[in-house]
């Protein structure tokens, strides 16, 4: 609990004389925190009187007492009447107490003195940051990755916060990712030859380039193969069903208009259709057994060239060879395999239908055995000159390692003029 201010006496007024001749502005002033003059320099004695004796010397702070936080304050009490600044008070000049003055560090009270709890001490040097506070503030911010207090105004700030986040404009933006990581703290920067040898560390190696190329060509591979059969099994279907269509039609067209056709075809020249009402099959003979020509456009070939001539339907004995894909470019005789004893089989000219059943198969055979094309055929069961019909294949499917044969044997031949026989009907 700080003192009163004494009230100045009545009728004084500023810049008058008090007593003892001393002018307002530099005679004493009893109270907490008064000045004590000029004794040996200005001084701030923080109490409102000193031990006697004791001069405040210029830049030195008065003692103060500590504070007894067991001292028991008496009641307050309105003093008497209001101290003058004559007497007690205007004796208590350059640092020296009057007599009768409480002791330093207790207040003057009518009901007797009071202690008074002493002011915190200050910095006798300075108070603003020390420098050396400040570079140690830098280098715990550093250790921590925390701005640095900067000091001075606002300016000041805002250019620290740019150089240690990196902000653009007047916002700044945030801190920016720097392009390379930083190196830790006091490790010093690489040489141009560990630079060097970083660099070709971060390179991939002879074993990693040559796995990428085999990687990069098994995959090429891939894609290519995955064409290549997507072609064969698919693309090359979807084309040779278009060609043998479009032959079947032709066919067709010419034999209802009544165009008619010498006895001896060209090779790849169609001149009959096929049926196989079991199977689904409808598809153009063309004459010869060409690869390109014939049978990779999705039709069935003759057997009518050099060694291996077959008779035609036409002809009063002999054996009608005919030979088609099994697999791909259409493949007509996909499916032949199933063929049962009297399955129908029907080929259509331009005068006539020429029915056959089937009668026989041989699974297997090989590419070299002709004589299943004979007039009399072997192995199909055949003894005798007759009307007979051999359907020839590659098997198993997808290869072409040896030849199913199909055999049958003409049971009526009806010309177009009395319409489609019974096999084709039903």
């Amino acid at each position: 609990m700080t003192a009163l201010r004494p009230e100045r006496e009545s009728g004084a007024a500023y810049g008058d004389a008090a007593e003892h001749g001393s002018p307002y502005g530099q005679q004493s002033y009893d109270g907490s925190g008064a000045w004590q003059g000029q004794g040996q320099g200005e001084g701030w004695s923080g109490h409102p009187a000193h031990t006697a004796g004791a001069p405040v010397g210029q830049g030195q702070r008065a003692p103060q007492p500590a504070y007894d936080a067991t001292a028991v304050l008496p009641p307050y009490q309105e003093p008497a009447a209001a101290p003058s600044y004559g007497g007690a008070a205007a004796a208590v000049s350059y640092g020296v107490a009057a007599p009768g003055a409480p002791a330093p560090g207790v207040a003057a009270r009518a009901d007797g003195p009071v202690p008074v709890v002493p002011a915190a001490p200050q910095d006798s040097e300075t108070v603003a940051l020390r420098a050396a506070d400040i570079e140690e503030a830098r280098r715990a911010a550093d250790r921590v990755g925390e701005p640095v207090p900067s000091p001075g105004g606002r300016a000041a700030r805002r250019k620290a916060a740019k150089r240690q986040g990196g902000g653009h404009g007047r916002h700044g933006g945030g801190p920016q990712t720097p392009e390379k990581p930083a190196r830790a703290a006091g490790e010093a920067p690489l040489s141009r030859v560990e630079a060097r040898r970083a660099a070709r560390a971060q390179k991939p190696g002879a074993a990693v380039i040559a796995s990428r190329l085999v990687g990069e060509l098994f995959i090429t591979t891939g894609v290519l193969m995955l064409l290549f059969v997507t072609y064969q099994l698919w693309w090359s279907n979807v084309r040779a069903h278009q060609e043998a269509g479009s032959a079947a039609r032709h066919l067709q067209q010419d034999w209802a208009s009544g165009k008619r056709e010498p006895g001896v075809f060209a090779p790849g020249q169609g001149f009959a259709i096929i049926h196989i009402p079991k199977l689904d099959v409808v598809a153009p003979i063309a004459e010869g057994t060409s690869k390109t020509d014939v049978l990779d456009k999705g039709m069935v070939g003759h057997y009518g060239e050099g060694g291996l001539k077959t008779a035609m339907p036409d002809a009063k004995t002999g054996n009608f060879g005919l030979a088609g894909h099994r697999n791909t470019h259409g493949e007509p005789f996909r499916y032949i395999n199933r063929l049962q004893k009297g399955d129908a089989i029907v080929v259509e000219t331009q005068d006539a239908y020429y029915v056959y059943r089937m009668t026989s198969i041989l699974p297997v055979t090989s590419p070299s055995n002709t004589s299943v094309l004979d007039p009399i055929p072997k192995g199909s069961g055949f003894t005798t000159p007759g009307r007979y019909i051999t359907l020839t294949t590659c098997t198993p499917e997808f290869t072409s390692k040896y030849r199913l044969i199909v055999w049958g044997k003409m049971v009526e031949v009806r010309p177009r003029s009395k319409g489609k026989p019974d096999a084709l009907i039903s």
